[in-house]
């Protein structure tokens, strides 16, 4: 914060390229904006008064109040006092609802400690669990940069998340209605759209609207035309937040770009299976049931094809992994005659091998036709760009004569240093000579002296 308000933004950390409608540009007053916040948050945990902190900015020389400094130039003293009041008890007011992030350790903490609302809150149905997908992959992406604001494309969370970029698409808009995510700008063509995960108020599960249903399979009127079964999910015993759902997102978040956990693979309820068992192993199937946040259906239905894998053994009512089932390799039971080996030979025996691949090949693809359509766009613009005016000659030769083309700019006299005293030397024509000389007469130099 000394060195934010000593020598300014420096490296761009509060700086965004948001448009408003209309195209207006205000890239320049949200950065002004992030960075008084920032300062104001900074003063308000240093102890300071607002009066404190609007005489500094105003009055001192440093480079974080130079915007306030412009807009009192502006429009007037007052208005300035207003701005900082302003940001001065937002940040205020923030910094009492919110604990205080003083270093890389207590962010940590509270990047540990939303890993830990994630894995206690119930995700039930399809698109629960994509959601579940999205934050476990940008939580992932916010732990190697070291903040809650991080860059990152469709196309690139896609393959993070193992699934399709309209898939993304469509989970990144139910996240920003949830409020759990926040769009800084939308990127630029080389680069992704910069985001901010948000953290809600309060210590339990995170507040969803999804609903608890899962769509049943294709019917015979048609494609995916049987209803939607709702599933109430039935707590054995309650902890203090009132939910049973307990996962193990490292573990999501290693397993889920695989391909056997593609939608025709084992899927997002396969995934949930594992990272249940993977946090408390020897659940029954109730249990099971509630800490993966499937339906019963569902639950048997993954049971029996882990099982037959080799990746779950049964021990009476409980269920346990095989010792390096979180590697793919299975264990020979009564159910499993040829354990499968590592997760590409699970991805082959359920028939999605080289989806993963496949879907990266084609966001090549796309990335390579949109360079390709720009180029040609940009060569088109070449095209139809008027021809520059033409360029006013050097010298006038004996070409320029017979074209009878004349200067439209008088060149620059060579030099006299330049210039060779041979006396077989013929000098140029003036740059002021008339563009159509006459021809000159060449009479016999007299061989005596001149009258």
């Amino acid at each position: 914060m000394h060195q934010l308000l000593t020598e300014g933004d420096r490296h761009g950390a509060y700086a965004n390229g948001a448009l408003q409608r209309g195209g207006h540009n205000s890239a320049a007053s949200d950065h002004a904006w992030a960075l008084t916040r920032a300062v104001a948050a900074g003063a308000v945990q240093a102890g300071w008064s607002r009066a404190a902190f609007v005489q500094v900015l105003l009055d001192g020389p440093y480079p974080a109040g130079q915007a306030a400094r412009a807009l009192q130039h502006r429009r007037g003293y007052d208005h300035a006092v207003a701005w900082l009041h302003r940001a001065f008890d937002g940040a205020q007011q923030h910094l009492q609802t919110h604990d205080p992030l003083c270093g890389r350790q207590d962010f940590h903490a509270a990047l540990a400690a939303y890993h830990a609302r994630i894995e206690r809150t119930p995700w039930p149905g399809t698109a629960a669990k994509t959601d579940l997908r999205n934050l476990i992959a940008r939580l992932d992406i916010c732990t190697r940069t070291g903040g809650w604001d991080h860059t990152v494309s469709e196309r690139d969370l896609a393959e993070r998340m193992g699934c399709a970029r309209t898939t993304t698409h469509r989970s990144n808009q139910r996240l920003l209605h949830a409020r759990l995510l926040r769009r800084l700008d939308h990127g630029s063509p080389t680069q992704g759209a910069r985001w901010m995960l948000l953290s809600p108020t309060g210590t339990g599960p995170l507040n969803l609207s999804h609903h608890e249903s899962t769509p049943q399979r294709p019917q015979a009127g048609g494609a995916m035309s049987g209803p939607t079964m709702r599933h109430t999910h039935h707590n054995t015993h309650h902890d203090t937040d009132g939910s049973d759902a307990d996962l193990d997102s490292h573990t999501a978040t290693r397993l889920m770009p695989l391909d056997a956990f593609a939608h025709r693979g084992l899927s997002s309820s396969g995934l949930a299976i594992l990272a249940a068992l993977g946090e408390h192993d020897g659940q029954t199937l109730t249990e099971l049931q509630a800490s993966a946040s499937i339906s019963r259906a569902t639950t048997y239905r993954q049971l029996t094809t882990l099982t037959h894998l080799g990746l779950i053994q049964r021990e009476g009512e409980l269920l346990h992994l095989a010792p390096a089932a979180l590697a793919g390799t299975g264990q020979r039971g009564p159910h499993c005659e040829q354990p499968t080996t590592d997760w590409s030979d699970v991805a082959k025996r359920l028939g999605v091998h080289g989806v993963g691949e496949r879907r990266r090949h084609h966001h090549h693809t796309e990335r390579a036709r949109w360079h390709h359509t720009r180029r040609q766009l940009a060569a088109l613009n070449r095209r139809t760009q008027p021809p520059p005016p033409p360029l006013s000659p050097v010298h006038f030769t004996q070409a320029a004569d017979t074209t009878r083309t004349a200067p439209t700019a008088p060149e620059q006299s060579t030099p006299p240093e330049h210039i060779s005293h041979s006396p077989h030397h013929r000098r140029a024509p003036s740059p002021t000579a008339s563009a159509n000389p006459e021809p000159a007469h060449h009479s016999p130099v007299p061989s005596g002296p001149r009258s």
